[in-house]
């Protein structure tokens, strides 16, 4: 995630002035509070989120297929 600098505000700012970061992760995709000076939190879209959750096609393959052979003696049981 790349973040830009005037995407960055403080916890003080956040709490006064909650609609202004909100239009800023609307318009930019995510903010940055720093609390002492440090980030701490980062505000982006919920549906970004669940974008990043979703796994490729690829992804659940090759979790399958690992989990598959670490359990190869169950998965032979199971299938008699």
């Amino acid at each position: 995630m790349t973040i830009n600098t005037k995407n960055i505000v403080s916890i003080t700012e956040a709490n006064q002035n909650f609609s202004r970061v909100a239009r800023m992760v609307d318009e930019d995709g995510c903010a940055v509070i720093l609390k002492n000076n440090s980030p701490r939190y980062v505000l982006i879209e919920f549906s970004q989120i669940e974008r990043e959750q979703e796994g490729t096609d690829e992804e659940v393959l090759q979790v399958s297929q690992r989990l598959m052979a670490q359990n190869r003696k169950a998965y032979d049981e199971l299938a008699k």
